[in-house]
């Protein structure tokens, strides 16, 4: 027999803004790596934007279970779409940016593990958004305006002190 939940309200929106904005993040990794960054920092910026606002919403009644953790993973997929075709496309000429989105990607997925991996022990380890937007615009902004140099390692620094941050975070709660 099938059983039918009612789904909390506004999660319609909810997943309708993280959809859109997985799909901009997509479009936005095949325009990198089309060597085309101006359009794919718009595309980036607007998924970011979506991205965040379906993770509000999520996280702050607007949404269920579902939502919530389709907002991690697609923030796990946004990082893949634009962290590895910059990787893909930079790593000939400019191995420093490459190397600089490659830490980002790693220390972002190591930020969410550790995240994940804490809250799967029982101890509650806070999301925040913040993080997110901040490692959201700076890929965007150079993207945006060519600062990708510096850009691909202030998200590596931001995700690198979220995971540090994340940790210390499971520390204190399992010592007390």
């Amino acid at each position: 027999m099938v059983r039918f939940q009612r789904q909390p309200p506004g999660t319609a929106l909810t997943r309708t803004s993280s959809a859109l904005g997985m799909g901009c993040a997509v479009v936005a990794g095949v325009l990198i790596v089309d060597e085309q960054p101006v359009r794919a920092g718009v595309l980036s910026a607007l998924s970011g934007g979506l991205l965040l606002l379906g993770g509000h919403r999520a996280n702050h009644g607007l949404g269920g279970p579902v939502d919530r953790m389709l907002t991690e993973l697609f923030d796990r997929a946004w990082d893949a779409c634009l962290l590895a075709p910059i990787v893909w496309v930079t790593f000939g000429d400019r191995p420093e940016i490459a190397l600089g989105a490659l830490v980002a990607l790693c220390a972002s997925f190591l930020s969410s593990y550790v995240r994940a991996r804490g809250a799967a022990l029982g101890y509650s380890i806070e999301e925040s958004h913040v993080t997110r937007g901040v490692r959201y615009g700076a890929v965007s902004a150079g993207l945006l305006f060519g600062w990708l140099p510096v850009m691909v390692w202030v998200a590596a620094g931001v995700s690198a002190l979220a995971a540090i941050v994340r940790t210390g975070q499971v520390a204190r709660e399992a010592r007390a």
